[in-house]
């Protein structure tokens, strides 16, 4: 009896403990009920409802980009984009997914597989490089741009047939080329911003940009791109659960970038941009008597500065490439071959980022060099056809021997052996030891004086520094390829290596770093392994102009806001001011006028109307090793610095001296050996002191030029 007493109690207490369960299961369930329904309800009925709704951000209007006259260079066009939400194809089974991928590729004229690996966010591992998505992961992906209208609007009116597909209109680049321009590397480019930037303006809670967003990749369009970009609205509209648009929930209008005002001049960068084209093409037919081939002429640049303030009124570079191919994306094979040495490598700027060897156009800057460290100006030194330092005669290039002369006529006839001598004279009395790095070089202290070795801080991107060979650069450069160069002597000859290869690596190793007569005599001239860009050299021949100021040279002139208020303007920036007498950058002057008169221009300018328009100019034609000569004319007014370069071309007047002088009879209007300012390239013939008007209607008209401007 005891023992089924015992167990009745504890079937008893074990019924008791599961009803205690089954009670705190079901109070707990009550009690997540009634959180649920009543205290967090509203909330999730508000997320619920979000479910809905779908957030699209409005890309603004990219603001404009014009010239100093107001005539735009870059402009805005609107373009059918047909886009796809990927949210909604992950809802999608595999059959369905693929139905609509292949509707899609139909419509817009693509292949399912093109369209998939645009869908593809990249990074991923299926992505494919320059075709996947780099945007925001919650942003409808586009996946056609300048689709026909009618494509388009199929879609828009068979929403059944497209779910979660999108067709509107966007606002892309366009280039309405004035007079035929190209200024593709002063523009630059554009293209998607990327997931790095994307989240570092994410953390900088950047608004401006968005996972849609283009960003400047070059040029004034990298430089002013905050400017530019504009702030970006957001559009939500409700969905149903197939994701097609039922209707405009919420919009923020988004605000258009400002417009840029620069200082170039559209009719005369088409002048600048003919020419240099023009005398390409007429060098690659001519035949090159050193060489016994044509003349390769594989590129070239031209730069026009304003030398009162540094300004750049034209900037024309060779090979180039056509902005146009950035909108809407670029292919792999065209991005291939803007980098491609084969086609020229067309994205480099050969007037900003191509170094060359300046030849005789350094030679005035020598000259000051000479004239502010102990030579007078009526110096007299001997122009023989050759100067022998060592075991080694350099010659005279462009001109042949003319007995004793002074500085004007070295100048004129551009005489090589008359400098070489004060070169020799200098690395004589101040550093004849080649070991000595620390020397005094009275020649490469005057480069550096005018901005030579040194980035001209122009307001674009990516500006090489040019090089200023001296002793210590010499050094640097053996410590860093002494051991390429001594290992490679020390090596056994191998077969297809020529023995000068072998003999200079063991003459590098042993003494690369010595700095000697030759080194110094070559500087003199500019040849050697000194180097600058066209944009350098033309900034020094402004100092020249202008008494001696050095700016820094800049495209931007204003930022205008949509509103047509000016919100900032961009003032000449004075870098540093020579340290040379005035009077002999006058005695310089005259003997550059000489130059065009009578000296190695002059039979490019002959019937030149030069007593109303005094140009002052030089010409020079410096040789590379396993090249032909580069050439190039530096000039110049008291206006205008106008500069022209060609590699590979022959000799600085007969390559480009035709060209210099066309662009010359552009700016003031020159007609025959008349001069008549009314048909100069730029209204008032000098760079207009003012902004465009914006008028109140959107509209841009030309400065107003008030009297004694």
């Amino acid at each position: 009896m005891s023992a089924a007493r015992g167990r009745s109690s504890a079937g008893r207490m074990r019924l008791v403990v599961v009803q205690v369960l089954a009670f705190s299961l079901f109070a707990t369930l009550f009690v997540r009920l009634y959180y649920l329904q009543v205290v967090g309800g509203a909330s999730y009925q508000a997320q619920a409802a979000d479910q809905s709704v779908r957030d699209i951000v409005v890309q603004p209007q990219r603001g404009l980009i014009v010239d100093s006259q107001g005539r735009p260079l870059v402009a805005n066009r609107t373009s059918w984009v047909i886009s796809v939400d990927r949210t909604l194809l992950g809802k999608l089974g595999e059959h369905q997914r693929t139905e609509l991928v292949r509707r899609v590729s139909d419509v817009v004229g693509e292949t399912p597989a093109d369209v998939e690996a645009r869908l593809v966010t990249c990074g991923d591992a299926d992505s494919v490089r320059d075709v996947c998505w780099n945007g925001s992961p919650y942003q409808p992906v586009p996946v056609a741009t300048d689709v026909p209208k009618k494509v388009a609007l199929r879609v828009l009116e068979q929403p059944e047939d497209y779910p979660g597909v999108l067709a509107e209109q966007q606002s892309v680049r366009s280039y309405p080329r004035p007079f035929g321009i190209n200024l593709a590397h002063v523009l630059g480019y554009l293209s998607p911003i990327t997931e790095d930037e994307y989240d570092a303006a994410a953390e900088r809670d950047d608004r401006s940009l968005n996972g849609a967003s283009v960003v400047g990749r070059a040029g004034v369009e990298k430089q002013y791109d905050a400017w530019l970009r504009g702030l970006p609205g957001y559009r939500r509209v409700a969905v149903d659960s197939m994701g097609r648009v039922l209707g405009d929930d919420s919009v923020v209008e988004s605000t258009p970038g400002d417009t840029l005002v620069t200082s170039i001049d559209a009719k005369v960068q088409s002048v600048v941009e003919k020419q240099l084209a023009e005398r390409i093409k007429v060098q690659r037919a001519t035949l090159d008597p050193v060489t016994g081939r044509n003349f390769a002429a594989d590129s070239g640049a031209a730069v026009v500065l304003d030398a009162k303030t540094g300004r750049v009124i034209a900037m024309a570079s060779q090979p180039t490439y056509d902005p146009d191919v950035w909108t809407g994306g670029i292919s792999e094979d065209q991005l291939a071959r803007l980098y491609s040495e084969q086609a020229g490598t067309p994205l480099l700027s050969r007037a900003t980022q191509g170094q060359f060897a300046p030849g005789s156009t350094w030679k005035p800057f020598m000259t000051a060099g000479a004239l502010t460290n102990g030579y007078p100006m009526d110096t007299q030194l001997d122009c023989s056809s050759g100067f022998q330092v060592g075991n080694r005669v350099f010659h005279n290039h462009e001109s042949a021997a003319e007995g004793t002369i002074g500085f004007v006529r070295a100048l004129e006839v551009s005489c090589n052996t008359f400098f070489f001598r004060i070169g020799y004279d200098f690395w004589q009395r101040f550093g004849s030891d080649p070991a000595d790095v620390d020397a005094r070089d009275p020649l490469v202290e005057e480069a550096k004086e005018f901005g030579f070795g040194s980035r001209t801080g122009i307001d674009l991107p990516g500006e090489a520094p040019g090089r200023i060979a001296d002793r210590h650069w010499k050094q640097a450069y053996y410590e860093s390829q002494k051991d390429y160069y001594c290992g490679l002597s020390s090596k056994p000859q191998t077969a297809g290596t020529s023995d000068f290869v072998y003999r200079f690596a063991h003459e590098f190793c042993l003494e690369g770093n010595l700095y000697r007569a030759g080194d110094a005599v070559n500087f003199s001239i500019g040849q050697g392994d000194t180097i600058v860009t066209p944009l350098q050299l033309a900034r020094a021949y402004a100092a020249l102009a202008n008494g001696g100021t050095l700016f820094a040279p800049t495209v931007a002139k204003a930022l205008v806001s949509p509103q047509g208020d000016v919100l900032r303007r961009i003032t000449p920036k004075k870098v540093a001011h020579v340290d040379v007498p005035q009077e002999y950058l006058d005695f310089i002057d005259g003997a550059l006028q000489g130059v065009t008169r009578e000296g190695t221009m002059a039979w490019k300018m002959g019937g030149f109307p030069l007593d109303d328009v005094t140009v002052r100019s030089k010409t020079g034609s410096a040789e590379v090793y396993g090249k032909q000569s580069t050439g190039w004319v530096a000039s110049y007014t008291k206006d205008y610095v106008v500069v022209m370069m060609i590699s590979q071309a022959g000799t600085g007047s007969g390559s480009t001296g035709d060209g210099v002088r066309k662009i010359w009879e552009a700016l003031y209007g020159v007609d025959g050996t008349d001069v008549r300012p009314a048909r100069a390239a730029t209204p008032g013939v000098v760079p207009p002191p003012s902004l465009p008007q914006f008028l109140d209607d959107g509209s841009i008209m030309p400065p107003v030029v008030k009297a004694g401007e």
